[in-house]
């Protein structure tokens, strides 16, 4: 219980209906709400994003600065990848309906739909949990540095990620059409038996018009805050 909060006054919240607080929206198939103590008041340290996929579609790479998420798979099916910072290995943990995985915070993941119709609660042990999208990284950090950093033609750099829009959350964008399928194996798994699914590698090395999506990207696009 918190202290400081007034659990007479009539602002407390106790119930919020996370179908009206969309976080980003594809499509009628792919998209987030979100319940945090900006939606639900009384909340401490506890929020979570109810996710909507269709097959091959991903929750793009990212991390949580301040916060471990616990993913729950409701219905439909859902691989869980993680990078694992002292063995500098990919995990992919594949999750049927009442399996979880858990990621730490801070930790670089990523979540890929294996059916339709899937249904995720992802769950977090922060009021507002902070999260950094691989889109912003790769967008807004400047061409020159990376190409000075790692040795590449700045030109290259540019044209390959230009296709990539920022705070692009469930890719691939609606408007991309390559049309074949790559299966990835990972370079080691916790569940070998079972292999990482096919997706949709949805990007060229061309650019495509900006997708008419319904999330705005706020004024800082570097950080955002649920």
């Amino acid at each position: 219980m918190v202290s400081y909060m007034d659990y007479t006054s009539p602002t407390t919240q106790f119930f919020f209906d996370a179908n009206n607080s969309s976080l980003f929206k594809k499509d009628n198939q792919n998209y987030i709400n979100v319940v945090g103590i900006k939606q639900l008041n009384t909340l401490e340290n506890v929020s979570l994003l109810d996710i909507y996929l269709s097959v091959n579609n991903v929750i793009e790479p990212h991390y949580h600065q301040n916060a471990a998420e616990l993913v729950y798979c409701i219905s439909g099916a859902v691989t869980v990848s993680l990078l694992n910072p002292f063995t500098k290995q990919i995990q992919n943990y594949p999750l049927k309906p009442g399996q979880v995985a858990n990621v730490p915070q801070g930790w670089w993941h990523y979540e890929v739909a294996t059916s339709d119709n899937t249904h995720l609660l992802a769950i977090f042990n922060a009021p507002t949990p902070e999260v950094v999208l691989g889109s912003d990284i790769l967008k807004l950090t400047p061409a020159n540095i990376i190409a000075h950093t790692y040795c590449i033609d700045e030109n290259q750099w540019k044209k390959a990620v230009a296709p990539v829009q920022p705070a692009t959350f469930i890719g691939p964008p609606a408007n991309c059409n390559r049309g074949f399928e790559e299966e990835t194996q990972p370079q080691q798994s916790q569940n070998p038996q079972q292999p990482y699914p096919q997706y949709i590698n949805q990007y060229d090395n061309h650019m495509y018009p900006t997708p008419a999506y319904n999330y705005q990207i706020p004024a800082n696009p570097q950080y955002y805050y649920y």
